[in-house]
């Protein structure tokens, strides 16, 4: 079955996954690292692309790329194809270093960047590194000193509010958090499920869809009432399956029936904005989810 095509528009925002063939290591050392973030700044000046973090691990590589006129399809393939050929001369062999599919996730810049940023810059510390969120080879060192000339971090830290220094405080505090499921969850290729974006960025006209809202509590008594648990249940921290998928189904039914931002409903179910954010966005679960909505039975009014 032939590969579908990688969604492009200009604009359009990626997190991208590249892992070693075989989960092998592709970088022995400091040196190779270096060498692939150089390769990376040689086609980011090159294409004209935007890097808003990355994260090289010793198997695997984090990049949070938005594209511009070159699709992401040519930018990866030079990347992984220089690095390929510079590291098989170097070890005098032949063959994939990196798996050949590569993730490419699409994602909703407004909404999701800082999560994203996060998720990525805490991998190390995910992984047990000494270093942690000081990992050397992560772009939060890049932040911290606000380099905006490889790595775009003016955008980014934008989005906190106040004068530089402030941002550049707010961005560490916010850095400091980071849900215990935010490290289990895995990222999933769900470009398909993106078309409405899609449409949206590419200004195809379509019909305005009128959310009809609902009272949270109202949501909230229900999704409890459905899963058999007390709403202080619902508002644990815990791992416990069934309180998570049902913690997951508020989120997306309190979002889908009201005008709440992230933050507002992560008061509502002792929640971070970060974990709301990845709540939505984990399409790994969504058809479960959406099978789950329907046996719930909420809808608007």
């Amino acid at each position: 079955m032939a590969r579908k095509p990688r969604v492009h528009y200009e604009g359009a925002l990626y997190h991208v996954i590249c892992r070693g063939n075989n989960r092998a290591y592709v970088f022995d050392n400091n040196e190779s690292k270096k060498n692939y973030i150089e390769i990376i700044e040689h086609y980011k000046k090159k294409y004209g692309f935007k890097l808003y973090c990355y994260c090289l691990m010793d198997n695997h590589v984090h990049l949070l790329i938005e594209v511009s006129k070159e699709p992401l399809s040519k930018i990866m393939k030079c990347i992984q194809q220089v690095y390929t050929q510079r590291y098989n001369k170097q070890h005098k062999r032949s063959g994939h270093v990196f798996e050949q599919r590569y993730k490419a996730i699409l994602c909703d810049k407004d909404q999701y960047l800082l999560g994203l940023i996060n998720y990525i810059h805490m991998n190390p510390e995910r992984a047990g590194k000494v270093e942690g969120i000081d990992y050397r080879w992560s772009s939060h060192q890049v932040y911290l000193k606000n380099d905006n000339s490889f790595v775009d971090v003016d955008f980014p830290l934008s989005l906190f509010e106040g004068s530089k220094t402030q941002q550049l405080e707010r961005y560490i505090n916010f850095m400091k958090f980071e849900e215990d499921h935010i490290g289990k969850m895995k990222a999933n290729d769900f470009s398909d499920d993106m078309i409405d974006l899609v449409k949206e960025k590419l200004n195809i006209e379509k019909e305005d869809e009128k959310k009809n809202e609902l009272d949270p509590q109202e949501i909230i008594y229900k999704v409890c009432l459905y899963y058999g648990i007390e709403e202080t249940g619902l508002k644990e921290k815990t791992r416990k399956e069934k309180i998570v998928l049902a913690k997951r189904v508020s989120v997306h039914l309190i979002k889908k029936y009201g005008n709440h931002t992230n933050r507002d409903i992560g008061r509502m179910l002792n929640m971070s904005a970060t974990a709301v954010s990845f709540a939505l966005n984990d399409e790994s679960l969504q058809v479960k989810i959406r099978n789950e909505i329907e046996r719930i039975g909420i809808s608007g009014a």
